[in-house]
């Protein structure tokens, strides 16, 4: 197997190792030494390009046959040359369109279950008319939330996804076709097996010969493009888990229960069992799946840069109506500011998810981002199926990203594709509105409802839509530039008769992590500001005040920041 730099599961995310289609910045983003990936432009010679590649020691070693193209993975040296020297001089070729490294991904890291404390909501207990009677369905916090699941998790009653009323709409249907791109699925799970696609000409036709001629041999349930071969059987559980949470079959006397209780689930595998996957390997994966015309593909995973050819096979998906959600992360930071991907990706089809908890907040480890997060849903303490006909809970932004999986999965069962921005707002306008996640997704969005989902049934928020915002100029708020140690400033604004307000910072540049503008209104804070930026519109608050601080810790001064307007929504 190739040397995979800093191989291992990622605790850390990396921001801006691109500008755009520019050059890779950070050394430190796992990616495998000594390769590229290239996508020449129209019309080029190849045979010509590639001699001008030798000449600056690179030389061709693959080709990827896509759908939509063709991609080159070529070699170096990596102890001769830097990647950043070898991808500017591709660069400077005027046969390349883009160069970058082979990124490494990996299955988002379960965190380890611990029991949640909390207080039963008062919520009136209704008899639904479906209840699957799977063992284990009682533990299933994140499908029916009864307040006291068993296993140590007491949450609030009520804060799940509404799966039993969903159901008496619809439970899905083997005619809905979702892959799930990760470690693999363990196909032979009894509560999975019925559920698992079956190639016809592959299952019956010859071993080692490729039947159906769609390039891939003894491609019977999926395919691993780990080990180039035709068996995506999970060696990790990392797969299985998700799969379970989609579509473990209900009633059968075994254990638990998926959101959809009809499906067809690809395993797709190019996450070792390690957990480890490359850029060229998830683009493979992608393109296959968009072979087979699946309607989502669920996708617990992350890591590594930007890369503009896997941006370009999920767009490509996107463009023939494929559904693609991801795992937002597991590193509690904001992806506005630390890019996650793929989840960051501005694709129509994709939808970033987070991580809700039993008590109904978001989850300490998960990501999230009021520009770049969609959605959240349960994540902490998920029990579903792993490898070997057994179960165990996970927690994590993987675990909640096949809830929304399994609940788009329904709604198209009921209604058929849709368009994907028709999709997106109907899946954010139907969320539970939650106060602990203003700021904290887009806007007018929440924990997901699959009820509210089928039904288009719109919780009334008490939110600012975006053209209702007016800027107000301000008597100048700012720091010394640089500011000094153990500095301490804060300012209070105020507009009388606003309903909504909050500050606009012109500039900012602090420590990371250390020095903080502090956003706070009725006494709670809102808003921690650090990093860099420009014309950052803070979270709002309710009412006419808002109040910001400024703190520096004894070490490092930046430039400070300057605020000069504020933003009010008035009240009508």
């Amino acid at each position: 197997m190739k040397h995979l730099t800093r191989f291992g599961l990622i605790l850390s995310l990396f921001s801006a190792p691109f500008s755009s289609y520019g050059k890779f910045q950070n050394n430190e983003v796992p990616h495998v030494d000594g390769e590229m990936i290239v996508k020449l432009k129209f019309n080029t010679n190849q045979s010509q390009a590639f001699k001008r590649f030798q000449r600056i020691g690179v030389t061709y070693d693959r080709v990827l046959k896509l759908t939509y193209g063709t991609l080159y993975v070529v070699k170096f040296n990596a102890t001769e040359k830097s990647i950043q020297s070898v991808q500017g001089s591709l660069l400077e070729d005027p046969s390349v369109e883009y160069a970058e490294p082979n990124f490494i991904y990996n299955l988002i890291k379960p965190v380890e279950p611990k029991t949640i404390k909390g207080m039963l909501s008062p919520l009136e207990e209704e008899t639904p008319a479906y209840t699957p009677n799977d063992p284990k369905f009682d533990d299933l916090w994140g499908l029916n939330n009864t307040g006291n699941n068993g296993r140590g998790i007491n949450g609030v009653r009520g804060a799940d996804i509404n799966a039993l009323k969903a159901w008496e709409i619809e439970k899905g249907s083997k005619g809905i076709t979702i892959a799930v791109i990760d470690t693999g699925i363990d196909y032979n799970h009894k509560d999975l097996k019925d559920q698992i696609w079956v190639n016809e000409a592959e299952a019956n036709g010859e071993r080692g010969v490729d039947d159906d001629e769609n390039g891939y041999v003894d491609d019977i349930h999926g395919y691993d493009f780990a080990n180039n071969d035709g068996d995506p059987l999970d060696g990790n559980s990392h797969g299985t888990h998700c799969a379970g949470t989609i579509g473990a079959i209900h009633n059968n006397a075994l254990g638990v229960a998926g959101v959809m209780a009809d499906v067809t689930l690809v395993p797709i595998k190019f996450l070792t069992d390690s957990g480890s996957g490359t850029t060229e390997n998830a683009i493979r994966s992608i393109d296959y799946a968009t072979k087979l015309n699946v309607d989502i593909m669920s996708n617990s995973w992350g890591g590594g840069g930007y890369s503009e050819a896997l941006k370009e096979a999920i767009a490509n998906a996107s463009k023939e109506g494929i559904v693609f959600t991801a795992a937002a992360g597991n590193s509690g930071s904001n992806n506005d500011q630390r890019p996650h991907y793929p989840s960051n990706y501005k694709v129509p089809g994709v939808i970033s998810v987070a991580a809700s908890t039993a008590d109904d907040s978001l989850a300490s480890f998960s990501c999230y981002g009021r520009k770049t997060v969609h959605i959240a849903a349960p994540g902490k303490n998920i029990l579903s199926t792993v490898k070997g006909n057994s179960y165990k809970s996970l927690s994590g932004t993987s675990m909640a990203t096949p809830h929304v999986s399994g609940a788009i999965g329904l709604l198209l069962s009921q209604e058929g594709r849709i368009p994907h921005d028709v999709l997106k707002e109907r899946l954010m306008g139907t969320s539970v509105p939650l106060p602990v996640l203003r700021g904290k997704v887009i806007s007018g969005s929440g924990r997901l409802d699959a009820f509210n989902l089928l039904t288009n049934t719109r919780p009334e928020r008490n939110e600012p839509k975006p053209s209702d915002w007016e800027t107000i100029k301000v008597e100048k708020f700012e720091s010394e530039h640089p500011y000094g140690n153990n500095a301490k400033m804060e300012r209070s604004f105020n507009f009388p008769g606003a309903k909504f307000i909050r500050v606009k910072v012109k500039k900012f540049e602090l420590e990371k992590n250390y020095d903080f503008l502090i956003v706070s209104g009725k006494g709670r804070t809102v808003e921690k500001i650090s990093e860099n930026g420009e014309n950052y519109s803070s979270q709002y608050v309710e009412g006419d005040t808002i109040k910001v601080q400024f703190r520096s810790d004894r070490s490092i001064n930046k430039w400070g920041f300057v605020i000069e307007e504020i933003e009010v929504v008035k009240k009508k």
